[in-house]
Protein backbone atom coordinates (compact mmCIF):
# COMPACT_ATOMS: atom_id res chain seq x y z
CA UNK A 1 0.00 0.00 0.00
CA UNK A 2 1.78 3.23 -1.06
CA UNK A 3 1.14 6.65 1.11
CA UNK A 4 -1.88 7.69 -1.19
CA UNK A 5 -3.44 4.60 -0.55
CA UNK A 6 -3.08 4.97 3.35
CA UNK A 7 -3.67 8.59 3.38
CA UNK A 8 -7.28 7.49 1.31
CA UNK A 9 -7.89 5.18 4.24
CA UNK A 10 -7.17 7.66 7.15
CA UNK A 11 -9.87 9.80 5.53
CA UNK A 12 -12.36 7.35 5.15
CA UNK A 13 -11.91 6.42 9.01
CA UNK A 14 -12.07 10.18 9.98
CA UNK A 15 -15.63 10.54 8.50
CA UNK A 16 -16.28 7.75 9.91
CA UNK A 17 -15.81 4.53 7.80
CA UNK A 18 -15.61 1.12 8.16
CA UNK A 19 -12.66 -0.08 6.65
CA UNK A 20 -12.15 -4.36 6.04
CA UNK A 21 -8.14 -5.18 5.78
CA UNK A 22 -5.58 -7.88 6.00
CA UNK A 23 -3.84 -9.15 8.92
CA UNK A 24 -1.62 -11.71 10.52
CA UNK A 25 -4.30 -14.79 10.03
CA UNK A 26 -7.69 -13.28 8.65
CA UNK A 27 -8.97 -10.38 7.57
CA UNK A 28 -10.43 -7.67 9.80
CA UNK A 29 -12.53 -4.64 10.02
CA UNK A 30 -11.51 -1.67 11.59
CA UNK A 31 -12.64 1.84 12.52
CA UNK A 32 -11.78 5.06 14.55
CA UNK A 33 -12.07 3.40 18.20
CA UNK A 34 -13.25 6.36 19.52
CA UNK A 35 -16.02 7.32 16.73
CA UNK A 36 -19.02 6.19 18.91
CA UNK A 37 -20.90 5.33 15.67
CA UNK A 38 -18.27 4.03 13.41
CA UNK A 39 -17.75 1.49 16.21
CA UNK A 40 -21.83 0.88 16.51
CA UNK A 41 -21.95 0.63 12.61
CA UNK A 42 -18.90 -2.22 12.57
CA UNK A 43 -21.20 -4.10 15.52
CA UNK A 44 -24.04 -3.93 13.07
CA UNK A 45 -22.54 -5.19 10.23
CA UNK A 46 -21.15 -7.81 12.51
CA UNK A 47 -24.55 -8.74 14.49
CA UNK A 48 -22.12 -8.31 17.64
CA UNK A 49 -23.56 -7.42 20.78
CA UNK A 50 -21.08 -4.48 22.26
CA UNK A 51 -21.27 -5.80 25.73
CA UNK A 52 -18.60 -8.54 24.22
CA UNK A 53 -15.75 -5.43 23.13
CA UNK A 54 -13.68 -5.23 20.56
CA UNK A 55 -9.99 -5.53 19.89
CA UNK A 56 -7.23 -2.67 19.25
CA UNK A 57 -4.13 -3.29 17.07
CA UNK A 58 -1.65 -0.99 17.29
CA UNK A 59 1.80 0.28 15.08
CA UNK A 60 3.84 -0.06 18.46
CA UNK A 61 3.90 -0.09 22.48
CA UNK A 62 4.50 4.06 22.07
CA UNK A 63 1.10 4.32 20.39
CA UNK A 64 -0.62 3.11 23.60
CA UNK A 65 2.08 4.06 26.42
CA UNK A 66 -0.54 5.52 28.77
CA UNK A 67 -1.97 2.33 29.57
CA UNK A 68 1.06 0.91 30.09
CA UNK A 69 2.32 3.12 32.62
CA UNK A 70 1.10 0.74 36.06
CA UNK A 71 2.50 -2.17 34.77
CA UNK A 72 5.19 -4.37 36.55
CA UNK A 73 8.41 -4.96 35.01
CA UNK A 74 7.59 -8.50 34.73
CA UNK A 75 4.49 -7.73 32.75
CA UNK A 76 5.83 -5.04 30.46
CA UNK A 77 8.74 -8.17 30.13
CA UNK A 78 5.27 -10.56 28.92
CA UNK A 79 5.02 -7.53 26.03
CA UNK A 80 8.45 -7.35 24.88
CA UNK A 81 8.52 -11.08 24.63
CA UNK A 82 5.60 -10.75 22.13
CA UNK A 83 4.80 -7.68 20.76
CA UNK A 84 5.33 -7.14 17.75
CA UNK A 85 2.77 -10.38 17.24
CA UNK A 86 -0.10 -12.59 17.15
CA UNK A 87 -1.01 -11.90 21.02
CA UNK A 88 -3.50 -9.84 22.24
CA UNK A 89 -3.29 -8.79 25.84
CA UNK A 90 -5.78 -7.81 28.28
CA UNK A 91 -4.69 -4.41 29.80
CA UNK A 92 -5.94 -2.13 32.59
CA UNK A 93 -7.68 0.74 32.11
CA UNK A 94 -7.96 2.80 35.37
CA UNK A 95 -8.50 5.87 33.56
CA UNK A 96 -11.06 5.45 31.40
CA UNK A 97 -9.02 6.11 28.23
CA UNK A 98 -10.66 4.05 26.06
CA UNK A 99 -13.87 3.96 25.04
CA UNK A 100 -17.03 1.70 27.05
CA UNK A 101 -18.24 0.65 23.97
CA UNK A 102 -14.66 -0.83 22.43
CA UNK A 103 -14.14 -2.61 26.51
CA UNK A 104 -17.74 -3.19 26.69
CA UNK A 105 -19.03 -4.69 29.77
CA UNK A 106 -15.02 -5.58 30.55
CA UNK A 107 -12.73 -3.39 32.68
CA UNK A 108 -9.68 -4.00 30.53
CA UNK A 109 -9.09 -3.24 27.14
CA UNK A 110 -7.75 -6.24 24.72
CA UNK A 111 -4.54 -4.64 22.66
CA UNK A 112 -2.06 -6.48 20.35
CA UNK A 113 0.76 -4.38 18.48
CA UNK A 114 0.82 -6.00 14.81
CA UNK A 115 3.89 -7.20 13.17
CA UNK A 116 1.73 -7.41 9.93
CA UNK A 117 3.60 -4.98 7.48
CA UNK A 118 0.42 -3.04 6.43
CA UNK A 119 -1.66 -3.25 9.59
CA UNK A 120 1.33 -1.61 11.33
CA UNK A 121 1.17 1.13 8.31
CA UNK A 122 -1.88 1.80 8.68
CA UNK A 123 -1.99 2.41 12.88
CA UNK A 124 1.27 4.27 11.90
CA UNK A 125 -0.91 6.30 9.03
CA UNK A 126 -3.75 7.03 11.71
CA UNK A 127 -1.38 7.89 15.00
CA UNK A 128 -2.86 5.03 17.08
CA UNK A 129 -4.76 1.90 17.71
CA UNK A 130 -7.58 1.23 15.33
CA UNK A 131 -10.84 -1.35 15.76
CA UNK A 132 -9.06 -5.00 14.48
CA UNK A 133 -12.14 -7.61 14.50
CA UNK A 134 -12.59 -10.55 12.10
CA UNK A 135 -14.30 -9.67 9.39
CA UNK A 136 -17.27 -12.16 9.96
CA UNK A 137 -20.62 -12.01 11.35
CA UNK A 138 -21.02 -13.20 14.23
CA UNK A 139 -20.93 -16.84 14.70
CA UNK A 140 -19.47 -17.35 10.86
CA UNK A 141 -15.77 -18.54 10.31
CA UNK A 142 -13.60 -15.44 9.74
CA UNK A 143 -13.19 -14.37 6.58
CA UNK A 144 -9.72 -15.10 4.52
CA UNK A 145 -9.93 -13.76 1.36
CA UNK A 146 -11.08 -10.50 -0.49
CA UNK A 147 -14.12 -12.33 -2.18
CA UNK A 148 -15.16 -13.90 1.45
CA UNK A 149 -15.16 -10.55 3.11
CA UNK A 150 -17.83 -8.78 -0.10
CA UNK A 151 -19.72 -12.09 0.50
CA UNK A 152 -20.23 -11.58 4.18
CA UNK A 153 -20.78 -7.53 3.59
CA UNK A 154 -21.41 -6.42 0.39
CA UNK A 155 -21.63 -2.77 0.16
CA UNK A 156 -21.77 -2.60 3.77
CA UNK A 157 -17.99 -1.54 4.05
CA UNK A 158 -16.63 2.08 2.99
CA UNK A 159 -13.12 0.76 1.70
CA UNK A 160 -11.47 -2.62 1.35
CA UNK A 161 -7.52 -2.78 1.57
CA UNK A 162 -6.16 -5.29 -0.86
CA UNK A 163 -3.05 -6.84 0.58
CA UNK A 164 -2.01 -10.34 1.90
CA UNK A 165 -2.32 -12.28 5.04
CA UNK A 166 0.42 -13.00 7.42
CA UNK A 167 1.56 -16.53 8.01
CA UNK A 168 -0.67 -17.24 10.99
CA UNK A 169 -2.98 -20.14 10.86
CA UNK A 170 -5.51 -18.81 14.04
CA UNK A 171 -6.67 -15.30 15.18
CA UNK A 172 -4.10 -13.75 18.04
CA UNK A 173 -3.78 -15.53 21.46
CA UNK A 174 -5.30 -13.49 24.44
CA UNK A 175 -3.75 -13.26 27.36
CA UNK A 176 -4.21 -11.82 30.89
CA UNK A 177 -1.81 -9.30 31.98
CA UNK A 178 -2.51 -10.12 35.11
CA UNK A 179 -0.74 -13.51 35.46
CA UNK A 180 -0.11 -14.00 31.89
CA UNK A 181 -2.65 -17.21 31.20
CA UNK A 182 -3.83 -17.71 27.93
CA UNK A 183 -8.02 -16.90 27.55
CA UNK A 184 -8.16 -17.73 23.82
CA UNK A 185 -5.80 -19.72 21.94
Amino acid sequence: MNAWQLQQTVRVMQSGGVIAYPTEAVWGLGCDPYDRSAVMRLLKLKRRPVHKGLILVAASQAQIAPLLGGLTAEQLGWLDQTWPGPNTWLLPDPTGLVPDWIKGQHSQVAIRVSAHPLVKSLCEAWGGPIVSTSANPSNAYPARSRLKVMAYFGCGLDKIIDGKLGGQKSPSTIRSIADSSVIRL
